[in-house]
């Protein structure tokens, strides 16, 4: 038994660039491509359509911007068989002139990325995205801050005021149990009566893909995942363990186990990610992981006195 409806992304390369200052080699976006197209999954987000004006391309690797021209290298001559090819756009960090006319562009949709209080301008690009006509989603991060009315007015306002394909919840510090999993899809799905509930988890607690299962059974249609949990801090729900839950006979587990093993394990030399005590802790506070990665930069000899990490990040709480 399987849910023909579910829609799933795999968001490898555009997570996954938030370790990396998104400086993959083209080679490693080719391949996950490939095996993202072999696969059967729905959608590859291969990174972000954000501002050149408030990210530098001296700093930042050219998947932070999927200028057309780097998007067609990484596909050419690869089949996509049906998968759709997203790019992520940040409502604080991005401007509509840099998204073409459908018909100019690789892209099928794009997905913008918001705080509450930045709904507008996400709602701006996500009209900017669809009457130029791609696919579109708004993807609410730091929903373990967020709630109450502000919350509430948001998702009336995006049901009211756009036609995007599906709304996110977007557990950004992997705060969240499967109860509250359960809470916000359903509030969502109360607002949302034209749009799809979509879930996003990361891994601080060891509950991306739980939590994302818990979604699943609440009737979330939109899920996340990528190659082996790559992503930053703790990283994300696992694609390989979300495909095999999903027992749909579309999906093909080969060509991932192949990208995992002989393009995202080689990463692990220069990139970190996965559960560590420090980002396990930022989860359980209900924290921004930026502390946690902070303190996994630090010398070996030093890193693992998670106590000294737990008393530093609870007296900032306390502050």
């Amino acid at each position: 038994m399987y849910r023909s409806e579910i829609k799933v992304v795999d968001c490898t390369i555009r997570d996954g660039g938030l370790v990396n200052d998104s400086k993959f080699a083209p080679e490693t976006v080719r391949e996950v491509y490939r095996a993202i197209c072999e696969s059967g999954v729905d959608y590859v987000e291969l990174g972000y359509r954000n501002s050149k004006e408030m990210f530098s391309p001296a700093e930042f690797g050219p998947w932070r911007f999927c200028e057309e021209k780097h998007l067609r290298k990484a596909m050419d001559g690869i089949d996509p068989r049906g998968t759709k090819l997203a790019v992520m756009q940040d409502a604080h960090k991005a401007v509509p002139e840099d998204v073409l006319p459908k018909e100019d562009s690789v892209v099928d949709m794009i997905r913008v990325a918001t705080y509450v209080k930045d709904v507008d301008k996400a709602i701006r690009l996500a009209n900017n995205a669809t009457d130029k006509g791609y696919e579109a989603t708004i993807n609410i991060m730091a929903i373990s801050h967020e709630g109450g009315i502000f919350l509430d007015e948001s998702l009336q306002q995006i049901e009211e005021e756009t036609s995007v394909n599906a709304v996110y919840v977007v557990d950004s510090f992997g705060a969240l149990y499967s109860e509250e999993i359960h809470f916000l899809v359903e509030k969502f799905q109360m607002y949302l009566k034209t749009k799809e509930v979509g879930v996003h988890c990361h891994n601080s607690q060891q509950l991306a893909f739980a939590n994302t299962i818990e979604g699943i059974i609440k009737n979330a249609n939109y899920v996340d995942g990528t190659l082996y949990g790559l992503g930053r801090g703790a990283g994300n729900c696992p694609l390989e363990l979300l495909l095999a839950f999903l027992k749909n006979p579309k999906f093909n587990l080969v060509p991932i186990l192949k990208a995992i093993g002989q393009t995202i394990m080689p990463l692990r030399k220069e990139l970190a990610w996965g559960y560590h005590i420090p980002y396990m802790l930022a989860g359980v506070l209900n924290q921004h992981p930026g502390e946690a990665i902070k303190w996994m930069d630090i010398p070996e000899s030093r890193r693992d006195d998670y106590v000294k990490f737990y008393s530093q990040i609870t007296e900032d709480t306390e502050e």
